[in-house]
This record gives structure tokens, sequence and C-alpha cells, in this order.
């Protein structure tokens, strides 16, 4: 098998184009993900999607997809169905707890079904950020809810769902953005809250899902831990919350190296990212000046990062024997507005 770089990578478009395709053969990166701008049509993304493996010579390279439900959701009619947002399974959840556990699952179980259609074999999901009151909302109602233990338990059956379906899941973003009181597509969110308050709301759910394969980051700065840096570009962070009080030992991925709650040019940003002890450098916008200015500052997938990715891999050619109807039919008794 052909080396792997500690990078994921988007496109520009609906096909690949031959800057691209020269590009992604040359730097070879890890995993590539999808946004909508990607996704036309049921025959255009399982090209695109062979495009990409064939660039880095991967049949089994990972293609991610925030595939959440609710407004953070790529796939959508005709190609899949319009899911719920996580706070209604929340609702559900608050009702009975033992259907709201296997809504979440329900529905993870069906985003694997539509997912695995188009080759796409990882989902940047569950999101395990815990709100509060305030808070920003870019968010909001992607949280199952504002209770550490809750959105741990639904967590973990919105995981095990994907799970069983052959899709890679992503855990995001550790240790929590649920406090934000910004936006870090566009600012650097500052959290002051103390370390007892984090121990006791935001890392919870973390803990709890420490055995995923995956975990996105979080670009917030927490003075209690780090005043001067975000969780993604801290040593501290990562080493002594992430892998340490958390026990997180998955592949650790950046959230997108683009988005403005990150300083510097391309090069620090992405330096800084795997100084602090990531795995694996995120960049989606598809911006060929960016990507290369990435791709120069990192390094061959080797050590320690190569034996996280290549465990979490192993997950994809199992699944379960599910029936895609029944399961349908479960979920739509439950969300009546779901077709």
């Amino acid at each position: 098998m052909s080396e792997s770089k500690s990078i994921i990578l988007g496109a520009a478009g609906t096909t690949l184009s031959s800057d691209e395709i020269a590009f992604f053969r040359d730097e070879r990166p890890w995993g590539f993900i999808l946004f909508a701008r990607n996704i036309a049509d049921t025959a255009q993304v399982l090209d695109l999607v062979g495009a990409m493996r064939d660039c880095v010579g991967r049949p089994d390279a990972p293609v991610f997809i925030d595939q959440e439900g609710g407004r953070v959701q790529r796939f959508r009619k005709p190609l899949a169905p319009d899911y719920p947002p996580a706070s209604a399974l929340g609702a559900l959840y608050g009702h009975d707890r033992d259907a709201g556990l296997r809504a979440a699952w329900l529905m993870s179980r069906l985003h694997a079904f539509d997912l695995l259609k188009y080759g796409v074999n990882a989902d940047c999901l569950p999101v395990l950020d815990v709100p509060v009151e305030g808070a920003h909302d870019v968010i909001g109602n992607r949280a199952y809810g504002k209770n550490p233990a809750i959105v741990s338990a639904m967590g973990r059956a919105a995981m095990d769902g994907l799970v069983a379906g052959g899709v890679l899941p992503v855990i995001k973003h550790i240790p929590g953005h649920g406090r934000a009181f910004a936006d870090s597509h566009h600012n650097l969110p500052v959290v002051h809250a103390s370390v007892e308050e984090l121990r006791a709301h935001d890392f919870p759910p973390f803990a709890a899902l420490a055995d995923a394969p995956m975990a996105m980051t979080a670009h917030v700065v927490y003075t209690a831990l780090d005043a001067d840096r975000p969780a993604t570009t801290s040593p501290t962070i990562v080493a002594d919350i992430i892998r340490g009080e958390l026990g997180f030992d998955g592949l650790l991925m950046s959230d997108d190296v683009s988005m403005k709650a990150l300083s510097g040019d391309f090069g620090a940003r992405t330096d800084a990212i795997l100084a602090a002890g990531c795995d694996v450098v995120l960049h989606c916008n598809g911006v060929m000046d960016e990507m290369r200015a990435v791709a120069a500052r990192t390094s061959i997938l080797e050590g320690e990062a190569l034996r996280r990715a290549d465990r979490a891999l192993e997950g994809l050619g199992a699944r379960d024997d599910a029936d895609e109807a029944t399961i349908r039919t479960e979920f739509a008794s439950m969300f009546e507005a779901v077709a």
C-alpha cells in the first residue's frame, strides 16, 4: 500500500480538475471530505469518490462528510432523506429514554445506508458538545441536549449505529465546543470556565466515548487550560487533556484549518496543528493554493499516527445484516416527518 500524508482534503467541485488529479497523486492525502458543492447526483458522486481513491491508489481511503441531520446535512433529497436535528432526538429521550437511544442508533444506521451508496465511508458524527445557556448557535440544535449524561448516552448510540453500518464515526469537537460564545468558522472563541466546570459539564461525553476511532478538535481557547492557544494547536490540551485525562487514543484530526479561528498563514497553522500532537490536518474548502501550502508542511503518516489511522480503518469492513426498509419504517414511526 502506498504511503499517505497526514492530511484530509476537499475538492472544488463535482469533478476533479486535471490540477487536482495531479496534486492528489503527488501528495497522497490519507483521506478526502465532501461538501454540498461536490454533490449533484448519484453517478456523479460515485465517479468523484472513485476518482479521489484512484488518485491515492487506495480503494479503502476514507471519504468523510458531515451528515448529522438538521441543518448540517450534505446529502439531501432526493439523494437522502432530510433527517431531524440531534436536539429532536434528545427531546425524544427526555420523554422516553429507550426510545431516544433507539432513535439515535436508527438514524445513524440510516446514515450508514445512505452514505455507503455513494462510496462515503466516514461521517463526522456524533456531536458530543454540551451547550450552555447563551452560547453561540453554531452548535445549538446540533447537540443532543444540555445534560452531559444524556449527550454521552445518545452519542454512544449514534456512534454504535454508524459502526454497525460499516461507517467510520468521528466524535466532535473535543474537548467541547458547547460553551463557545463565538462561531469558530469566523472568530476564535474564548472560554473562561474553570477546570472544575469543564470537568463537570464539557468533558464527560468525550471521556465516555474515548474508545472512538477518530475525534475532531475544537478551535476554542480554554483559558484555564491554555490561555494562549486553541485546543487544536495546544500541546498541553492534546497531551494532558485529550490523550491524558480523557483517555482518547484514536486518530485525532483538526477541525478545518481554513477556519478563521486560527491565525497565521496556512503553513504556520499546519505546523502548529501537527506540533500540538494532532495526527491529521483537515482542509475543507478545495482552494488549491491553500491545499498546496498545507501539503507542503505535512509529512507521511508514521509511528503512532499511522497506528491510529490503521486501527480506525479496521472497522470499515464489518457491518450487521440490518434490513434498510425495516429500519426506515421503525424510524419513521418515531419521526413521521421523515420521508
